[in-house]
């Protein structure tokens, strides 16, 4: 069977970035009221709440956080397609290596052909303009 050629514009690391600020902020916010209303489990919560987030938008929600959304990005595998709920979770615990090694995982990014971070070669996305 041939493969469908597919071609799409990568996203830019400054959009990027802003995505992830919008998505980070967001988070913060849903994280800020379960922690004032549990008191108590703080990093753990933070972890959970970022990986159902994560998963959520870019499993069921076309690739697009609502960060990606008001950037017009979208997460995709290599071959177009849209990610799996496995890909989303390994995706996520990348972006908590990212940063967790002193940023590296982050800056791969901006040394890649591909613009893509650690957590993007782990399940094999690109960033893409949708």
């Amino acid at each position: 069977m041939k493969e469908k050629a597919y071609t799409y514009e990568l996203a830019g690391l400054g959009e990027r970035f802003v995505a992830l600020l919008i998505d980070g902020f967001i988070q913060g916010v849903i994280g800020g009221v379960l922690f004032g209303a549990f008191r108590g489990p703080g990093a753990g919560l933070s972890f959970i709440i970022g990986l159902i987030y994560c998963w959520y938008f870019w499993t069921r929600q076309n690739g697009q956080t609502p960060g990606k959304q008001l950037m017009k990005l979208r997460v995709v595998k290599a071959d177009g397609t849209p990610i799996s709920d496995t890909d989303a979770v390994i995706r996520y615990i990348g972006y908590v290596v990212n940063s967790a090694i002193m940023m590296l995982g982050w800056l791969w990014a901006f040394v890649d052909s591909n613009r893509q971070g650690l957590h993007d070669k782990l399940v094999n996305t690109y960033v893409v303009k949708a």
